[in-house]
C-alpha cells in the first residue's frame, strides 16, 4: 500500500519539529540539515516538489541569546524568534547550497490564511517559488504573532499548508518513531502502529500530549494535523527524524513510522479552508429537523431551522453549527449577522424581506459554504 501511495506523489510537505532540528548543545543540528538537503535533492531528481514547514526559530534564538529555558511571554517569544529567524534560514541556506538547492523563507500568521485574498496570494507565491525550483521554508511569523492569530503549533500549520499548496503527502518528522497505542515513555508494553486507516476517538485518546523545553507540540497535535490533512484527501506519515536515513527509507516504501490514511469523503480546498482555517465567531443552534437536513441530506440552513444564536458574528463570518444538545456538527459561513439571524430565526425564507426590509438570499448558510465535521 505504501509503495502505491508513494508512487503517485508529486508534491510533499515535510514538517520538522524543534526537537528534530536542535542539537545536544542547544543549537541547530547542521548534520541533520545536511542529511535533509540530500534527501530533498533526491526527491527533486525524481520530479517531486517539496515544501518544508520548519520550527526552530525560537529554539535558535534561545541558543543565540544564551537563555536557560523557553521564553514564556508573547513579547519574549517574539524577541527570541526575531533573533532566531535569521539563524534558522541561514542554516538552511548553507546546508541546501551543498546540493545546489535554493531556499526561500516564508513567514505566515493565521490571519494570512483566514483572509481569502491573502490566502490566494500566499498560494500564488508558493506556486511561483516551486516553479523556480526553490524549496520554500515556511514558519509561523512568531515575531508579530499574538494569541488571536497564532496557529498554535507548526503541526497545525503543516496541515493548512498541505491544503494551501495542494500537496499529495504530509510527512511529520518527530523525535519519536511514530504513533503508539499507548505512551511509550511511561508504558513499556506500548506498540508502534504502522498503519491507521481511521482516526477514531480511541486513537486520539492514546496520543497523550507532550512538550519539551524547545517545542510546543506533542503526538496529539500530530494526530490532529493528520486528521485535517485527511479531510483534504491526503495521507500523513509520522517518522523519527532523528534516526539516520529514516526519511529516505520511508520514501523508498519501507514500513517505518506510522502512515495515516485519509478517511471519509475529502473536502475541496474551499471547504477545507472553512472547516480548519477560519476561526468561528459564534454558534448557531438548529432544531432536530434542520440537523437531519444538513448532516444527511446535504441541504442549506434556512431560518426556519434556527433555534437560537450565540456570539457576535457578522455577515461572512464563520460560525459553529450545533444541535440542541450543543454538540458542534458543522461549520459554515453565514449570510446574515447575529442581529439579523435573531430577527428571522424560526421564520420562513419568504418572510426575510418583510422582517428585515432587504434579503441577501433564502439561506442563513448556503450548503456550498457549509462543512459537516
Amino acid at each position: 500500500m505504501r509503495t502505491e501511495i508513494l508512487a503517485k506523489i508529486k508534491r510533499i510537505v515535510i514538517k520538522i519539529g524543534s526537537r528534530v532540528l536542535t542539537a545536544e548543545n542547544g543549537g541547530l543540528d547542521a548534520g541533520f540539515l545536511g542529511s535533509l538537503a540530500l534527501d530533498i535533492a533526491r526527491l527533486r531528481a525524481r520530479g517531486c516538489e517539496v515544501v518544508v514547514v520548519s520550527s526552530g526559530a525560537i529554539a535558535a534564538g534561545i541558543c543565540a541569546l544564551g537563555l536557560q529555558e523557553r521564553p514564556k511571554t508573547i513579547p519574549q517569544k517574539q524577541a527570541t524568534a526575531a533573533v532566531g529567524q535569521s539563524k534558522l534560514i541561514q542554516a538552511y541556506e548553507e546546508a541546501f547550497s551543498h546540493q545546489n538547492l535554493k531556499v526561500a523563507q516564508v513567514l505566515l500568521t493565521n490571519d494570512d490564511l483566514v483572509n481569502r485574498l491573502r490566502f490566494l496570494n500566499a498560494r500564488a507565491t508558493l506556486d511561483a517559488l516551486l516553479a523556480y525550483g526553490v524549496v520554500p521554508v515556511i514558519n509561523e511569523n512568531d515575531t508579530v504573532a499574538v494569541e488571536e492569530i497564532k496557529f498554535g503549533d507548526n503541526d497545525n500549520l503543516s496541515a493548512l499548508v498541505t491544503s494551501l499548496v495542494e500537496a499529495n503527502l504530509l510527512i511529520i518528522l518527530s523525535d519519536i518513531d511514530g504513533y503508539y497505542d499507548a505512551d511509550p515513555r511511561t508504558n513499556p508494553d506500548a506498540q508502534l502502529v504502522p498503519l491507521v486507516r481511521t482516526i477514531t476517538r480511541s486513537v486520539e485518546q492514546a496520543a497523550a500530549g507532550s512538550g519539551s523545553s524547545v517545542g510546543t507540540g506533542g503526538m496529539i497535535t500530530k494526530i490532529s494535523a493528520a486528521k485535517r490533512a485527511g479531510r483534504y484527501g491526503v495521507s500523513t506519515l509520522i517518522i523519527n527524524g532523528r534516526k539516520p536515513e529514516m526519511l529516505a527509507r520511508a520514501l523508498a516504501g519501507e514500513e517505518v513510522g506510522t502512515l495515516f490514511l485519509p478517511a471519509g469523503e475529502s473536502l475541496n480546498r474551499r471547504k477545507h479552508w472553512i472547516a480548519y482555517t477560519l476561526r468561528p465567531r459564534g454558534r448557531i443552534f438548529v432544531d432536530t429537523g434542520a440537523l437531519v437536513a444538513l448532516s444527511r441530506n446535504g441541504k442549506s440552513l434556512l431560518p426556519s431551522g434556527v433555534a437560537r444564536v450565540e456570539g457576535d458574528f457578522e455577515r461572512g463570518s464563520c460560525v459553529r453549527v450545533c444541535g440542541l444538545d450543543e454538540k458542534e456538527f458543522a461549520r459554515g459561513i453565514v449570510d446574515y449577522s447575529r442581529q439579523e439571524v435573531e430577527k428571522i430565526l424560526g421564520r420562513k425564507s419568504s418572510e426575510i424581506e418583510t422582517i428585515l426590509g432587504y434579503r441577501y438570499g433564502d439561506e442563513v448558510i448556503h450548503r456550498d459554504n457549509l462543512v459537516i465535521l
